[in-house]
């Protein structure tokens, strides 16, 4: 149907497309981003391996929500890098959880609402200072490559039970 070729002229902003042309639409969208670290833990009142100190290279994936600006763009994955670099990151990655967390066993269930609440808080502080609004749609937290916790903001927002 296409055949491959090489663009020999590249479109031109205000010639080819006109700045409010960047903007397709005023709907909200979700960009994800995937993080890993390692850390330590071990877990209380448990009777099996994981009573143990142990390890695992965790993957942590947030799901993060808004409008885009004027020129398209919703959020930089850049700056939820940043987030998670400045602000969680220290906290997890080759750490022992069971000092650096709050007091809770260091279940994945634990953590990921820990994790969760930390974006949340990061986002909230980013927004005072921009006419953006994000929000926290979900984070997804592996303990190994088949098996994780996750939460949802629509479950953060409404009740505990």
């Amino acid at each position: 149907m296409f055949g491959f070729r090489i663009v020999e002229n590249l479109q031109k902003l205000g010639k080819d497309i006109q700045r409010s042309q960047l903007k397709y639409h005023h709907k909200r969208v979700m960009v994800s981003k995937e993080f890993t670290f390692d850390a330590a833990h071990h877990l209380h009142d448990y009777e099996g391996k994981c009573k143990n100190l142990h390890g695992h290279t965790y993957t942590v994936v947030f799901g993060i929500s808004g409008y885009v600006d004027d020129r398209g763009i919703m959020m930089d994955f850049g700056d939820i890098k940043d987030i998670w670099k400045e602000d969680i990151e220290p906290y997890l990655d080759h750490r022992y959880l069971n000092e650096m967390l709050p007091p809770m066993n260091t279940t994945a269930e634990n953590m990921v609402v820990w994790i969760y609440e930390k974006m949340e808080e990061s986002l909230h502080q980013q927004q005072a200072s921009s006419s953006q609004h994000f929000r926290t749609e979900f984070v997804r937290l592996f303990e190994t490559p088949t098996s994780y916790a996750e939460v949802r903001r629509e479950w953060m927002e409404h009740g505990s039970r």
